[in-house]
C-alpha cells in the first residue's frame, strides 16, 4: 500500500526525458543511487571534455570529466571525477567534487561543500559548508549552510568475517525495506529546503516542498511532502551574578 509513495515520481518531476533517464527501471527511489556511476559514464563517454570556464587555481583530476559550455569552476575547487558538470552549473571556490557526481543545469556546489556519488537535479544547491554523500537532490533543493547528509551510520562497522558493512534498512508504516545499500545519504524531493546546520541521518527520504528547520537532526525513514520539520528547544534566560 505504501510502496507507491517511494517511487521516484513522488519525489521528482520526471516530465523531462533527460531527467527521467536517471530513474529508469527504479521501483524505489533509492535504487537510483546505485546507477549514478553508470550515468556518469554515459554522460562523459568515459572521456574528458572541458568546454566550460575553469578558472586559474581550480584543479581537475585525471578521471573522466565533462564540463559543459556555460558551466563555471571557480579557483580553489578540486574535481577528482569521474564527474559531469552541466551548462549553467557552478562549482564554487573550495568545493570538493569526488567520484561519480552529476551537477545538472543551474545547480551549485559551493564553498567548502563536498559531494560524492551524488546527483543534483536542475537548480539544486549545496552552497555553503555542506556534505552531500550518496544522495539525490531534487529540482531547486536548497541546503542551508552547514547541512550534512550523512551516508554512513555510526554502528556500520565492517563484519570481521565478510568484510562487509550492514545494509541500510528503513521501516516505513511498519514495513521494513532493505535498501541493499551500505552507504546511503538523503533523498530530497523537489523544492525541499533545509535550515543551517541540519543533519539528515543515513536513509532520510523527504517528500517535495518540505522544510527542515535549522539544527534539526532528522532520523532515517520517510518524511512526507508539504511538511515542516522542526526542532523545539527551550532556552532559559538567567541573570548573571
Amino acid at each position: 500500500m505504501f510502496a507507491h509513495l517511494l517511487h521516484p515520481t513522488n519525489f521528482f518531476d520526471l516530465s523531462n526525458p533527460d531527467t527521467a533517464a536517471f530513474f529508469d527501471g527504479c521501483e524505489y527511489v533509492w535504487e537510483a543511487l546505485s546507477q549514478i556511476k553508470h550515468h556518469v559514464t554515459r554522460l562523459t563517454a568515459g572521456g574528458r571534455r572541458i568546454d566550460g570556464t575553469v578558472m586559474d587555481g581550480a584543479w581537475l583530476g585525471d578521471a573522466a570529466i565533462v564540463i559543459e559550455a556555460g558551466a563555471v569552476v571557480e579557483p580553489g575547487a578540486y574535481i577528482i571525477g569521474p564527474a559531469y558538470i552541466a551548462a549553467g552549473a557552478v562549482v564554487r571556490h573550495g568545493a570538493y567534487v569526488r567520484e561519480n557526481v552529476i551537477l545538472l543545469a543551474g545547480s551549485t556546489l559551493g564553498h567548502a561543500s563536498e559531494a560524492k556519488n551524488a546527483l543534483l537535479l536542475p537548480g539544486a544547491a549545496a552552497p555553503h559548508f555542506a556534505y552531500v554523500g550518496d544522495s539525490l537532490l531534487g529540482h531547486r533543493v536548497n541546503l542551508g549552510a552547514g547541512t550534512k547528509l550523512s551516508n554512513l551510520g555510526i554502528l556500520s562497522a565492517k563484519d570481521r568475517t565478510t568484510g562487509r558493512r550492514p545494509t541500510i534498512k528503513l521501516t516505513i508504516e511498519d514495513q521494513e525495506y532493505d535498501t541493499g545499500l551500505t552507504k546511503m545519504g538523503a533523498i530530497l524531493g523537489d523544492d525541499v529546503q533545509t535550515g543551517c546546520n541540519a543533519v539528515l541521518n543515513p536513509g532520510c527520504l523527504i517528500g517535495p516542498r518540505t522544510l527542515v528547520y535549522a539544527n534539526t537532526s532528522l532520523r532515517k525513514g520517510y518524511h512526507p511532502a508539504d511538511s515542516i520539520l522542526k526542532l523545539r528547544q527551550n532556552v532559559r534566560v538567567m541573570g548573571r551574578e
